[in-house]
């Protein structure tokens, strides 16, 4: 049963506290009053509508309360801000009476659990968190009378919450997780058949043995050292495709016997297990390409992420990042030195597309908020010609791209839309630095949405607070 609002969270108990401790700091305090408006949870609402005409369950009256949708989002933007993890943020609201009084949590009550607060975020889903923040701007523009003037584009990769992969890494990694999910299923299927049940024979420890001995390779200086690791990655490579068949044939035996009761749970355990063997068989695959010399495309890069992909955006430091690639576009009511405004939730593609082949998505979200900057800046990667012809639902006057100057504009515009754009970079370190932009805690392309979105809206509400 949905529930929107929290109830009062003013107790008895309250006023036997010091004015000091009952009034909120003064930042957390301008969101308090943002939040505080009924229309900003509408999104919520109704994503739970959308949610009872696809199932035909009435989740809105029915069954077990949700938690306040209030508290919710103000537990996540406070997650976002201060870049805690699910449990830290449950700790620290609960020690906390500023945060408990913020997060409309009476003192008497306890904190919701970690468990509930990540079941709702990927409940919710990333539309309905880029709805909020669209409704912040929307009250930006209606109640502070912010004005878009110009808006600077700029890419950036939002690393994955993966380890540096490796072929025979992932190989070891496919081993381990088949054996894990294999033993599950099999208990399962032990418990309800008398008959000899299929089992995914443990191989991490044989290739755990290779990985050491492929780590004391390349620490050698030895001329055939670079044939070795390919041998040694090879036969892990064997390894996982044993331990991936023996996976196949007893998801094949689990389906087979799914039947009466328990039968939902083997075959939800079954299909984990396929999906498992899938991306086994990918890391396989390209063992086998790179044995063979030949070019490996769309490489999987973790097992439990399969949708993050290798990106170069020809950083010395980091040649080669593992994520997804996000556009953000800052919407600014001026181009002075320091001009801060709001973020659109970031466009994204999968793989590594080219900045032009995201500036359409933030037209599109300019355009649905009602957004026609006269300016507008780019990166020096986008196409000057095509950027033009994607910019014309929004009519800008003029179109900046970084290094390719206009016949017949001053040299004082240039100069001007030029520290403009290089504000670009400042806006982005300052969203990966100060609300978690740098790399995504969340699996998945989508789980990647929902954390863009949330930090995007935790910046838009601080950004609508300083504008007070």
């Amino acid at each position: 049963m949905l529930n929107l609002y929290a109830p009062q969270a003013q107790t008895l108990w309250d006023e036997l506290l010091p004015i000091e401790v009952r009034e909120l700091p003064e930042g957390l305090a301008a969101i308090d009053g943002l939040l505080g408006d009924p229309e900003l949870m509408a999104p919520i609402a109704e994503r739970f509508q959308r949610e009872l005409a696809e199932t035909e369950r009435s989740v809105i009256c029915d069954g077990r309360p949700t938690i306040a949708m209030q508290t919710y989002v103000r537990l996540m933007v406070l997650k976002q801000r201060s870049r805690w993890g699910y449990e830290t943020l449950v700790r620290e609201v609960s020690d906390s009476i500023h945060l408990r009084r913020f997060c409309l949590i009476p003192l008497h009550e306890r904190v919701p659990d970690e468990s509930t607060i990540r079941k709702l975020t990927r409940r919710l889903g990333p539309e309905t968190v880029a709805e909020l923040s669209r409704g912040v701007i929307a009250k930006a523009a209606r109640e502070r009378r912010f004005r878009p003037r110009a808006v600077r584009i700029d890419s950036t990769v939002v690393e994955a919450d993966v380890r540096y992969p490796t072929d025979a890494g992932l190989a070891a990694d496919g081993i381990e997780a088949l054996a894990r999910e294999g033993r599950k299923l099999s208990r399962a299927l032990s418990r309800s058949r008398s008959k000899a049940v299929a089992r995914v024979r443990d191989r991490s420890r044989s290739a755990g043995r290779k990985i050491r001995e492929l780590g004391r390779t390349l620490r050698s200086r030895s001329g055939e050292r670079k044939a070795k690791v390919l041998e040694l990655t090879g036969e892990i490579g064997a390894l996982l495709r044993s331990s991936t068949a023996e996976a196949k044939r007893l998801a094949a035996q689990a389906r087979r016997s799914a039947r009466g009761r328990g039968a939902n749970t083997k075959l939800k355990a079954a299909e984990r297990l396929e999906e498992l063997v899938r991306r086994s068989e990918k890391v396989s695959g390209q063992i086998r390409k790179r044995l063979a010399g030949e070019k490996i495309e769309d490489r999987l890069v973790s097992l439990s992420d399969p949708d993050a992909r290798p990106i170069r955006k020809g950083k010395i430091a980091q040649p080669t990042q593992f994520g997804y690639v996000s556009q953000i576009a800052e919407v600014t009511s001026s181009t002075k030195p320091g001009a801060r405004g709001f973020v659109p939730p970031p466009a994204t593609a999968a793989g590594n597309p080219h900045e032009n082949e995201l500036l359409p998505q933030t037209v599109t979200e300019l355009t649905a908020l009602g957004m026609a900057p006269a300016e507008v800046t780019l990166d020096g990667g986008f196409g000057h010609l095509r950027s033009d012809e994607q910019l014309a639902a929004i009519s800008p006057k003029r179109t900046f791209v970084a290094g390719r100057a206009v016949e017949g504009r001053s040299r004082r515009t240039e100069r001007r839309l030029g520290r403009y754009r290089t504000g670009a970079e400042g806006r982005i370190s300052h969203l990966k630095r100060g609300y978690g932009l740098d790399r995504s805690r969340l699996k998945g392309s989508e789980g990647h949405q929902i954390w863009t979105g949330w930090a995007a809206l935790a910046y838009n509400l601080d950004t609508y607070t300083a504008m007070s």
